[in-house]
């Protein structure tokens, strides 16, 4: 670690002060590996982990005390850990502002225990202790230093006559991979930072001509360019070829080898395979076919007729640079980031490198402004780590080319011979080649492929910078078919289509707005396209074209560019829509007044236009922000009337943003004031269509969370229905149907109308799968049917808690604290509810094992299951022997009032037991309990009031309850209106008062 930190870490400049990390990527990143590395130690390293330093690590922190909790001795201004060396020495002490930390345990719980600002504890702990090796170790500095091999650091140990000498030895071992990977990962941080540039290319390749001749003194026989011809930006390949990241293409001989091809891109350079270049240039031969079909796409080669060739390419490893910028064409030729290089290049720096073909530079389709140049590319957008909302859709299928020899359909070749009519034929040619193109099944993949692999996407996306409107129509037309295909969205993405669909967005033609928008719509479906979108202004227009109606300029030929105002404004909602998966887009869309508007055009009575509407509100209500705007423009209203709508999407879609939205009290009771809960109930009995049927049983369900809801659900047969769908239906149709069960089950006819209809069974059945979400929601229904006796003798018959139990042993948190919080209803109504738990083999472990957990939920959870199984003598005597006492004190420190009831409540009922009272005391569980009677929690208040009573019962917890300033606080509760917080505070401090009275009385006899 030591190399690292001092080598690779970018530290300030050496002044009066002390020298201090700069705030770099690079140091972040060092940082956030050394995290990983103590974080994970304590699990993968638990012996090591006890092992206690040398010298303690000590530097100045800005935690507050109170954030220690569990295994910890927290005071006002100082917290001391509870494990400590074999001295009695705590292994961490922190004493505001310092802090010493003298394991690796204790530091992996800290940086836990840190959160967010773990990044910020790591920093001050390196730069307070820049030899952090020697103090962990004791190796003296001068013996042993920052470059010493890992030979040097075990000689010095077994010299030492140490018994944790192996334990030592395995640390610095440790501690020595650490180092080489920080190296290993600095380095591949730095590498991403240099890119290859056609200067460097030039100075290397100018270089190596001054070593190179005839003789045995020079290093090459000879080494040169293929072409002659400089661009202004420094490259020499084509310019379809810059696209690509290609910059020039070098002929090198060496004496003992032929001529070996080099292609120098922006990704690195590369050897090209099997081909001779003196022919290739005059065209007269072809490259040799490989027969690696992943390396179609490769380097440039002469296209004639239909005769397809590859060639391979191998990446030269020359130890340089690994690149992520490449090159694009332009009046300018100015430098971007490539966004594959970029993506490739975190990904795997190791992949071979894909190329494509060599296409001839298409001619121009008219004179003057309509020429097809490469200029329109000029704006290809840089890549950035967009983070979003959305999962991840962009792992799309890899690309994959036609084979040369496959059979393929005459289709393929005529489209292949259009293309070269769009290349190099004039204005007419082009808008004829054009119509010919879209008479094509542009659905077929195999029609869609052959206009990417002729190369015919470069041509249409140059086509759409021209100033005929024709060309553009006709190019938009096809593009739009054609960018169904996931590869080819992609295509037209690193080719920059979607900068000069966005610019067409501006276009005075109606016609061509909403080819324009169509295309985003179906091109917009993965992350780096809509961050595209956005990047380029595309939000703002589509929000304008929400309002072409008001805002629309008609062209000088409107009777044959024109469409209908409506067409215009579905087109942008629909681009909307494919947007609005992004988080920052929705932010976009609402700042650009995008809520009105969409509100406004939910009003219309065209279903084609309210489709992408309601989608986009669907996708945007996820937002808090969004329901706000929602609720503020009555758009819930419309959302209900279309429910009623005869097209099933546009009814999906409102059921989905009603689910979305009802999140908020207030948008539930807009719902049901709107008449929303009856079509909403109705739509209960269309099964068929299943995506339909699981968006309108997430609205019910969260419609449900309202009392007044659950009535009218009620009223209209709607809790019969759901019963029914609690069999045969996907699990995503469950997750909803079982979670509005739960919450239509907290009331007792509800409860009496699911177990007449049969529904308890099909929920028992539903607690051995494995979704976590559909376990979440039917531990909840149990419970809240376990309430009535009648469901609670079915559930035990149908073994149904003891399946109960066994959800203790999910790995998921949230499964665990809602199996625990079920269990409590079931032991509390089961008949001899204490021979059922003690049926259940290792049950009783289990539950006390689950102390143990960091969840706050999972342990408040178990302590109500603890306080119900408490209840029973015996039960109490075998979660004793279990050790459930110490491990309930451990919990005592903590400031979660949720789990401060429970936790008060389960000490409580374990006090019964035993001389269990006395042993809380001496776990010191006591002193934390007074502290919660400042909580503003009443339920609190209670619990804890009983807890200090049944505790009062000790001489010594007494005391300490006492000497805790305890008396003071329960008076005050004693004239409390809950009678229950009454009682065990009076009984508290009665039992207070005798002690003083039997101490006082002692003395004077």
């Amino acid at each position: 670690m030591g190399v690292a930190l001092t080598r690779s870490a970018q530290w300030t400049a050496a002044g009066y002060g002390t020298r201090t990390l700069e705030i770099t990527p690079l140091n972040e990143a060092i940082l956030q590996e050394i995290i990983i590395f103590v974080e994970s130690f304590i699990y993968k390293h638990p012996q090591e982990a006890k092992y206690v330093f040398a010298e303690p690590l000590e530097w100045k922190t800005d935690l507050d005390p109170s954030a220690f909790e569990l295994g910890y001795i927290v005071s006002a201004t100082t917290v001391k850990s509870e494990e400590a060396d074999e001295n009695g020495q705590p292994l961490l002490f922190f004493s505001v502002p310092q802090i010493k930390v003298r394991s690796f345990g204790q530091l992996s719980r800290l940086l836990f225990i840190a959160k967010d600002t773990k990044l910020k504890e790591a920093q001050a702990c390196i730069e307070a202790n820049r030899n952090p090796v020697a103090k962990i170790l004791g190796f003296d500095c001068n013996t042993v230093k920052e470059d010493s091999s890992v030979l040097n650091i075990l000689d010095k140990i077994t010299e030492d006559d140490d018994p944790e000498s192996e334990i030592k030895m395995k640390i610095a071992i440790l501690l020595k991979e650490l180092d080489l990977h920080l190296l290993n990962h600095s380095l591949k941080h730095i590498s991403l930072e240099i890119s290859l540039n056609p200067e460097a290319v030039k100075n290397d390749v100018e270089l190596l001509k001054r070593f190179s001749g005839k003789g045995e003194q020079t290093v090459l026989e000879s080494i040169a360019y293929t072409s002659d011809y400089e661009f202004s930006n420094g490259c020499r390949a084509p310019p379809w070829r810059q696209i690509l990241g290609e910059m020039c293409y070098v002929l090198v001989k060496p004496h003992d080898v032929e001529t070996l091809c080099i292609t120098c891109s922006a990704e690195g350079v590369f050897l090209n395979g099997h081909i001779r270049f003196n022919e290739l240039q005059n065209g007269k031969d072809q490259p040799k076919e490989t027969s690696d079909k992943k390396e179609l796409d490769a380097l440039p080669k002469a296209v004639d007729g239909s005769d397809k060739g590859v060639l391979e390419k191998k990446q030269i490893n020359l130890g340089k640079r690994q690149m992520t910028k490449r090159l694009e064409p332009s009046l300018n030729w100015k430098m971007t980031v490539d966004y594959k290089g970029r993506r490739s290049s975190l990904k795997d720096t190791h992949k071979e490198k894909r190329g494509g073909k060599l296409e001839k530079s298409a001619p121009p389709v008219s004179p003057g402004k309509t020429q097809l140049t490469s200029k329109n590319v000029s704006k290809i957008e840089e890549i950035v780590s967009e983070s979003s909302s959305e999962s991840e859709e962009d792992e799309e299928p890899p690309d994959h080319r036609q084979e040369a020899n496959a059979d393929l359909p005459s289709e393929y070749w005529q489209i292949q011979k259009l293309v070269k009519y769009l290349k190099g034929g004039n204005q007419i040619a082009t808008v004829i080649a054009l119509c010919s193109l879209k008479d094509f099944n542009l659905a077929q993949e195999t029609c869609q492929l052959a206009i990417r692999d002729a190369g015919g996407l470069e041509v249409l996306i140059n086509l759409l910078d021209t100033d005929e409107v024709k060309c553009k129509i006709g190019s938009l037309n096809i593009l739009k078919e054609i960018s169904h295909n996931s590869q080819i969205r992609r295509n037209i993405v690193d080719l920059g289509g979607l900068p000069l669909m966005v610019n067409i967005l501006d276009s005075p033609h109606k016609s061509l707005k909403c080819l324009a928008a169509e295309t985003i719509a179906n091109v917009a479906k993965f992350k780096r396209a809509r961050w595209a979108v956005r990047h380029h202004g595309g939000i703002t227009k589509l929000v304008v074209l929400l309002d072409c109606a008001q805002n629309s300029t008609e062209p000088a030929q409107s009777s044959l560019y024109d469409v209908r105002d409506e067409e215009v404004a579905r087109c942008g909602a629909l681009a909307l829509w494919s947007c609005s998966k992004s988080y920052a887009n929705k932010e976009a869309i609402r700042k650009a007044g995008g809520i009105p508007l969409l509100a406004r055009l939910l009003k219309t009575s065209h279903g084609n236009i309210l489709i992408p509407v309601v989608g986009t509100l669907q996708e945007c209500a996820s937002e808090e922000n969004y329901r706000a705007a929602i609720k503020a423009e009555r758009i819930i209203e419309n959302l209900v009337m279309n429910l009623s709508s005869e097209n099933e999407q546009l009814q999906e879609h409102c059921a989905m943003a009603i689910y979305q939205c009802a999140e908020d009290e207030e948008t539930r009771d807009l719902v049901r004031l709107h008449g929303g809960l009856k079509p909403l109930a109705s739509l209960l009995n269309n099964t068929d269509n299943k995506e339909r049927l699981a968006a309108v049983t997430g609205a019910i369900w969260k419609c449900s969370i309202s009392k007044e809801n659950v009535t009218k659900f009620r009223e209209y047969k709607a809790i019969e229905t759901l019963v029914g769908l609690l069999t045969d239906q996907p699990e995503e149709v469950l997750v909803n149907v079982v979670g509005a069960l739960g919450e239509c089950c907290q009331e007792h006819e509800n409860r009496i109308i699911v177990r007449k209809c049969g529904g308890i069974q099909p929920l028992v059945d539903l607690l051995v799968g494995i979704n976590q979400a559909l376990l979440v929601n039917v531990t909840k229904a149990i419970a809240a049917c376990a309430v009535e006796p009648e469901s609670m003798m079915i559930i035990a018959r149908l073994d149904g808690v003891r399946l109960l139990w066994s959800l203790l042993k999910n790995p998921h948190p949230d499964v665990k604290a809602s199996a625990a919080w079920a269990l409590c209803p079931c032991i509390q109504n089961a008949k001899d509810a204490g021979e059922m738990v003690r049926s259940f083999v290792g049950g009783l472990e289990l539950v006390v094992n689950l102390l143990k957990s960091d969840n706050k939920e999972v342990l408040a959870s178990v302590c109500a299951a603890i306080t119900n199984i408490a209840k029973d003598q015996e039960n109490l005597a075998i979660i004793t022997d279990h050790g459930v006492v110490p491990l309930l004190s451990k919990l005592a420190n903590t400031n979660n009032d949720k789990l401060r009831r429970h936790l008060a409540e389960a000490i409580s009922c374990c006090c019964m037991w035993g001389r269990n009272r006395v042993a809380f005391g001496e776990n010191k569980a006591v002193a934390p309990l007074v502290r919660y009677l400042k909580s503003n929690d009443i339920n609190v208040h209670r619990a804890t009031a009983q807890a200090l009573y049944q505790l009062s019962e000790d001489v010594d917890n007494c005391i300490t309850i006492h000497e805790n300033g305890a008396v003071k606080l329960l008076l005050h509760m004693v004239g409390s209106a809950d009678e229950d917080l009454q009682e065990a505070a009076a009984g508290c401090i009665s039992n207070i008062r005798r002690l003083a009275l039997a101490t006082e009385k002692a003395r004077y006899t």
